[in-house]
């Protein structure tokens, strides 16, 4: 294909649909594994892979043939019914996450929204916390998502400006510092919600032994801990929940993106017995959370990640390109961090922009995204192996000495 055909689907795309992101020049057309190609055949290596939802792989075979099954059997009823697909799914996610329930929603910022409404509850009927006046701590650099509510916890000024009025209820306090946490905590706070790590943030990895300190404090404060894991969770960082780094097992999960195996939006709000258990009939409720086809495809997902040793290979992956880049010994380079396969390239911005260094590593091959301007996120999908990671350091090296 011609560079007019590229220009097409931009120029279109651009035309009539909203901007609400900056894509790179590219126009993609398939996936396998940790590949993809556009329109004229260019093979690139996904850094990205949609944020975590491709943490198994374009087009997994064993995801892909249960999608096709279970949509050539039953794809969608209402929750008024039950289906034989749901029960095993809810059963497998508690199991591996050590949560007594579960409640299925679509896309992430929704179980976010369902996490707030059960934790208010449960200050209300639990706590004993007055009507209307219950609260919640959330971190600055956090993302909880693009609704209203979340967009009411963001200290981000972008996604605030002319979205106003918001929702009250929500207290801010610095990322890392657990005397923050408990200096905010009163006896009208309902519950702590924190991201193990903070990805859009710019991958910022709190001091060890952090989100530990929280779950103390928030225990003997009668505080409900919630660990937003949507991008976090499901062997992205080498563990299944990166809380499990700290050992922590909070009162409140929420997961998603790769949950629907990069092919199906399922996300899900997990917790204690005596939280989601508050909810009675016509408390909550989706059209589209937790049918057939969703439950099915993340069940399969969650099996896929145990039984292929994704959690394991996202740990041993992951140790191997944060040593490959640390040892590129760039002067653009500031900084490499994160655990697992999330981790961040902190560029020099006297020197180059994140969004520079992205469209560069473009043309070598590599599909990446800046992050708060300085920060290029690598986030490969969990299938990636040991060539693979050599071969996108060695393209990381050819980029970065082209800024000097």
């Amino acid at each position: 294909m011609t560079d007019r055909d590229t220009k097409f689907y931009i120029d279109t795309e651009r035309q009539y649909g909203a901007s609400n992101y900056l894509p790179l020049p590219v126009v993609l057309t398939r996936g396998e594994g940790c590949h993809v190609w556009d329109i004229e055949g260019r093979r690139y290596l996904d850094m990205i892979s949609a944020y975590s939802a491709v943490s198994h792989g374009h087009a997994n075979p064993r995801l892909v043939a249960t999608l096709r099954e279970q949509s050539a059997r039953l794809a969608v009823v209402s929750r008024a019914y039950y289906s034989d697909q749901l029960a095993p799914f809810l059963e497998t996610a508690c199991r591996l996450t050590g949560m007594d329930k579960a409640l299925p929603t679509n896309v992430g910022v929704e179980a976010v929204e369902a996490g707030i409404k059960v934790v208010r509850k449960w200050a209300y009927e639990i706590k004993g916390v007055a009507e209307d006046k219950a609260r919640i701590i959330v971190c600055r650099g956090n993302f909880h998502g693009r609704t209203i509510a979340a967009v009411a916890m963001s200290s981000e000024e972008q996604y605030r400006n002319n979205f106003g009025p918001f929702p009250p209820g929500f207290d801010m306090i610095d990322f890392g510092d657990p005397a923050a946490l408990e200096a905010a905590i009163t006896p009208d706070t309902a519950a702590f919600l924190v991201e193990p790590i903070q990805g859009e943030g710019g991958i910022i990895v709190p001091p060890d032994g952090y989100l530990s300190a929280c779950a103390e404090i928030c225990r003997r404060n009668d505080v409900l801990l919630v660990c937003d894991e949507i991008q976090t969770g499901l062997g992205r960082t080498g563990r299944m929940l990166a809380c499990e780094h700290d050992g922590v097992k909070p009162d409140g999960l929420l997961l998603g993106k790769s949950l629907g195996g990069g092919l199906y939006p399922v996300s899900m709000l997990l917790t204690r017995h005596d939280v989601l258990g508050l909810l009675g009939p016509g408390d909550h409720g989706s059209t589209f959370g937790g049918n057939p086809l969703a439950a099915a495809v993340g069940l399969e997902a969650l099996n896929v990640l145990v039984e292929d040793g994704l959690i394991e290979n996202s740990m041993e992956m992951g140790e191997r390109l944060i040593a490959g880049l640390r040892n590129l010994a760039s002067p653009l380079i500031r900084d490499v961090r994160g655990r697992g396969l999330l981790i961040g390239i902190e560029i020099d911005p006297d020197k180059a922009t994140g969004r520079a260094v992205c469209e560069r590593l473009m043309r070598h091959g590599i599909l990446s995204k800046e992050t708060h301007e300085t920060v290029v996120r690598l986030a490969p999908p969990l299938v990636i192996d040991a060539d693979t990671v050599d071969w996108a350091i060695e393209r990381c090296r050819e980029t970065l000495a082209e800024f000097c």
